[in-house]
């Protein structure tokens, strides 16, 4: 679902993402569902055995929307074996990801915006961006360089920024999602490592950002 406002001018840039996006999407929709469920375990089995992730104290995840990878068997491991586990809310007025720890994933979540799985914040305390050790980081598509296309929204180019410089940042994705090339414009930021069902794709040094 691309969730970036349609009532922005198209700039070649946006045009070729946009386009990319759809059609990495409509792939990963129309893989069947034993091989997403076989696939999801693999990921998370990986993810759940990297050094960063088994010495991190505070993990921030996501939970599966749509046909994105099944991370909750990664939820439900990091909750067993201690870690403080943060998941991202929308404000829908600042346009921002807000952090909530959660407990439980039936009584703590429920259906946010674009019904995405999110935290419940009555049940949930707000974390600060800076407690994060790990970050499991969301998107559409990745390139062997740490490129990553995201959903169009912005919001983890504006939170990760938030967290501290040598804080993880990782993505679960499928096989299909590895690109030749990933569109990028100067605010969309690299992530360091990438784990499909099938290889660890190691970490980069990410370019720096910027801050204009």
């Amino acid at each position: 679902m691309n969730i970036a406002a349609h009532s922005r001018a198209a700039s070649p840039l946006r045009t070729e993402k946009r386009a990319m996006r759809s059609r990495v999407l409509a792939r990963r929709d129309d893989m069947p569902a034993l091989e997403r469920a076989a696939a999801s375990s693999a990921i998370c089995a990986a993810i759940s055995a990297l050094p960063e992730f088994r010495a991190a104290q505070c993990v921030l995840l996501t939970l599966p929307f749509g046909s994105e990878t099944d991370t909750r068997p990664l939820t439900e491991h990091a909750l067993a074996a201690g870690k403080q586990v943060l998941l991202p809310r929308v404000d829908r007025e600042t346009r921002m990801l807000e952090l909530h720890r959660v407990l439980n994933l039936v009584q703590d979540i429920a259906p946010g915006r674009w019904n995405i799985p999110e935290p419940r914040p009555e049940h949930c305390p707000r974390k600060d961006p800076r407690e994060v050790d790990w970050v499991l980081v969301p998107g559409v598509a990745f390139d062997e360089a740490g490129g990553r296309l995201g959903y169009g929204g912005g919001f983890y180019d504006r939170l990760l920024p938030l967290l501290r410089p040598n804080v993880p940042r990782v993505a679960a994705a499928f096989a299909l999602q590895m690109v030749e090339r990933v569109p990028r414009g100067k605010h969309d930021l690299a992530i360091d490592l990438i784990i499909t069902e099938t290889a660890a794709h190691p970490f980069f040094q990410a370019p720096p950002e910027s801050t204009t």
